[in-house]
């Protein structure tokens, strides 16, 4: 085969000086509503428990490798793995009103040669649902993700039947890839995995809108939202 049969051959967009992009650090990032801190047992091991035991049933389990738990002590038997794992890099999220932990997630699959991590392990108790520091704590980890260490994809990864897994991730503005079948088992069950990602060239866009939406003044009196985040990543996302 000739050198100029091979030379047309379709490839990829060329990544100049790409090189490979330093690992997270496990340490705090603090927004306006929330602040991300390593999971530590001994600091938020009981508050996350009593958080998570607002919800009615385990219902929040259903969709998680984990749980649900039927005591604290076994929550904490879960905290202490979670606080010794390096991937994933497990923070609690600290409601910056109260004060207390509230719920939990996670960078994981770090892959610094390419660039790419995920945010998994998403575990809301209804302390923080539906709250700005929700929104604030995913927020967080993607600034740390492509602007502090320029990774260039950052991905969410559910169950395809988790509906509001689903919303939640194109609601912060992640674009569906498509369902990787029977991917995984978990909890003697199929699962079939629906894929997501943010890349880096829709990253501003998504930044400006979110920036906007956890303004103090997108918010009433009664901290109800004037503008839906999905309307602003709409309004400045190309195309």
């Amino acid at each position: 085969m000739s050198t100029s049969a091979v030379s047309e051959r379709p490839v990829g967009e060329p990544v100049p000086n790409w090189v490979a992009r330093p690992r997270p650090a496990r340490e705090p990032m603090v927004g306006h509503y929330c602040r991300l801190e390593p999971v530590d047992v001994e600091r938020h091991g009981a508050a996350l428990y009593a958080a998570f035991r607002q919800t009615p049933e385990d219902a929040d389990w259903t969709y998680m490798f984990a749980g649900p738990f039927p005591d604290e002590a076994s929550y904490l038997t879960h905290a202490r793995a979670m606080q010794a794992s390096e991937d994933p890099q497990h923070f609690a999220v600290i409601d910056l009103a109260s004060g207390q932990a509230v719920g939990t997630l996670s960078s994981m699959r770090i892959d610094p040669a390419n660039g790419v991590m995920e945010v998994g392990n998403v575990a809301y108790s209804d302390l923080l649902k539906r709250t700005p520091a929700a929104t604030e704590a995913q927020y967080l980890l993607m600034c740390r993700a492509f602007d502090q260490l320029g990774y260039r994809r950052y991905e969410w990864k559910c169950d395809s039947l988790n509906g509001p897994s689903r919303a939640a991730a194109l609601r912060l503005g992640f674009q569906f890839e498509g369902i990787f079948r029977q991917a995984v088992v978990y909890k003697g069950r199929n699962r079939d995995t629906a894929w997501f990602s943010i890349v880096d060239g829709e990253w501003p866009a998504v930044r400006e809108a979110m920036t906007q939406w956890l303004a103090p003044h997108n918010f009433d009196e009664a901290g109800r939202q004037r503008r839906r985040l999905s309307d602003l990543i709409a309004a400045v996302r190309p195309g």
